[in-house]
């Protein structure tokens, strides 16, 4: 239980409120490293808070302007999209051809005879009467149209396992998809993959026991069902006849999807696709735009020295708009001339128009291809787009794009810019990080969190001298109220033997 302190009985002073009035004089100097202490709590956060859109922007970069698959999006048009499609997956230059497709791919299928099974959710033993351990092995196509050498081997105990869980485990491990149909009691093995692997698509084999043979699917004298081979797709591209064990399948960089047999030859022909590159630049721009906008903002920000952050005494007296107003002026200013920010807007300002040596395509400035600098002073250094002269920059030459952009080289001056912005954004945010780490890191291992601590430090221990200080106040105080009752004491006495 706290102290009980109860002074003035014999001065008649209201001593508890004058020491609290004495203690207010007294935590002056505390109160003033409780408003440091805020203030570098919050330019703690707005470091932090830049550093995250500058990060932001740094994978912006290098998903939208600095991946070539940018400047590869094509637009294709098909004369009769019902025989094929055409997809362009990384080809860097544009492509046209005819087709004429002869056949389509097929898949190699096994059909079993009757089986006279009717519930596939029973157990093997009780469908087939097998025991012991059974192991079969299933070959089947692979993608590149020759048969699977090894096969998948699936084991199991006829005892425990259904057909259903069987079948399960044959579709998910091996290279067949394979349905069992109660209604005419036959089993349907069909090949994952398209194609004829030399006339033997689908080898089922039994390697312990006699799943396989008792259900009349291997290939031999007893075999009662149906089989059916696989089948290449057959094709005339551009006056050559050639076949692929898929119907879909890629050719200098583009993807190709058979989808019919044609009557005729079949144009296809590509373009860039501007509008999708000019997307990806447009949305480049505008967040850089936005981040110099936002560091401009900050190193500029006026400082309003005379509104120093709240106390928790000052907060208790204000309404909460009236806290929100002051905060929002004690706040301002944290990074005002901060030497890191400034230093990285200029190294990005450099960035963006000085020249890129070294290039192919005779594109070095960003100028030429319709994106400058605002000529409005204000802006501070914010790009600007002529949408019509970057389009046709495109459309003539995408690859061309893609090296102003993303051209790597030894030096800064090789580099393409959003290669150099992504370095200087690094070199900037690992300043800030020395400065203001993040949110993951503790206070001893950056600037600012190290000064917090020296602060806490300084706080507890002017802390314990307040309390040192208020004891001392109240032995003075209480001292005093001896004295004075002794006095009254010493006089009452007086005064009574006199009065005797």
């Amino acid at each position: 239980m706290a102290d009980m302190r109860i002074g003035g009985l014999a001065s008649g002073m209201d001593t508890d409120q004058i020491i609290k009035d004495l203690m207010k004089a007294e935590r002056i100097p505390l109160d003033k490293l409780e408003q440091k202490k805020q203030y570098l709590e919050w330019q703690r956060d707005d470091y932090r808070d830049m550093n995250k859109m500058m990060f932001d922007f740094s994978n912006l970069i290098f998903d939208g302007v600095m991946k070539q698959g940018t400047y590869t999006q094509k637009t294709i048009s098909v004369s009769d999209p019902s025989v094929v499609s055409v997809k362009n997956i990384n080809s860097t230059t544009d492509f046209s051809g005819t087709l004429e497709v002869g056949n389509l791919a097929k898949s190699a299928t096994t059909i079993s005879g009757v089986t006279g099974i009717t519930d596939s959710s029973k157990t093997i033993k009780d469908l087939m009467g097998l025991t012991g351990t059974q192991k079969i092995n299933i070959k089947s196509v692979l993608k590149d149209g020759t048969l699977d050498p090894k096969g998948t081997s699936i084991e199991f105990d006829p005892e425990k396992e259904t057909l259903n869980s069987l079948i399960s485990k044959i579709n998910q491990q091996s290279g067949v998809s394979v349905f069992f149909d109660e209604k005419s009691q036959k089993f349907s093995f069909t090949a994952k993959n398209s194609g004829d692997a030399t006339g033997n698509d689908i080898d089922l084999s039994d390697e312990t026991g006699t799943f396989f043979k008792d259900l009349k699917l291997i290939d031999d004298a007893n075999f009662n069902g149906v089989r059916q081979v696989g089948v290449n797709a057959t094709f005339t591209y551009n006056g050559l006849t050639t076949t692929r064990p898929s119907n879909t399948f890629s050719i200098n960089g583009f993807e190709l999807t058979l989808k019919n047999e044609s009557t005729g030859p079949v144009t296809f022909t590509s373009a860039p696709d501007t509008d999708k590159i000019l997307e990806k630049i447009v949305k480049f721009v505008d967040e850089y735009n936005k981040l110099i906008e936002k560091v401009n903002g900050e190193v500029n920000e006026k400082k309003y020295r005379d509104f120093q952050p709240l106390t928790a005494e000052q907060k208790e007296s204000m309404e909460e708009k009236e806290i929100e107003l002051w905060e929002e002026k004690s706040r301002n200013g944290t990074l005002r001339n901060d030497s890191v920010l400034t230093s990285g807007l200029n190294k990005m300002r450099t960035d963006m128009y000085t020249p890129i040596s070294g290039g192919t395509s005779g594109i070095d400035q960003l100028a030429q291809i319709g994106i400058k600098t605002s000529s409005n002073y204000l802006d501070r250094g914010k790009l600007i787009i002529d949408e019509s002269k970057l389009k046709e920059a495109i459309s003539k030459d995408p690859n061309a794009i893609y090296e102003i952009f993303a051209k790597d080289g030894a030096t800064s001056n090789e580099k393409g810019i959003a290669r150099r912005l992504r370095d200087t954004l690094k070199d900037t945010m690992d300043s800030i990080e020395q400065k203001a780490g993040k949110a993951s890191s503790t206070n001893n291992t950056f600037t600012l969190g190290r000064l917090l601590n020296n602060m806490d430090s300084q706080m507890d221990r002017f802390e314990d001298r307040l309390i040192q200080v208020e004891d001392r106040y109240w032995r003075q105080f209480t001292a005093m109220e001896k004295a004075i009752q002794r006095s009254n004491q010493q006089s009452m006495f007086l005064m009574n033997q006199f009065g005797g």
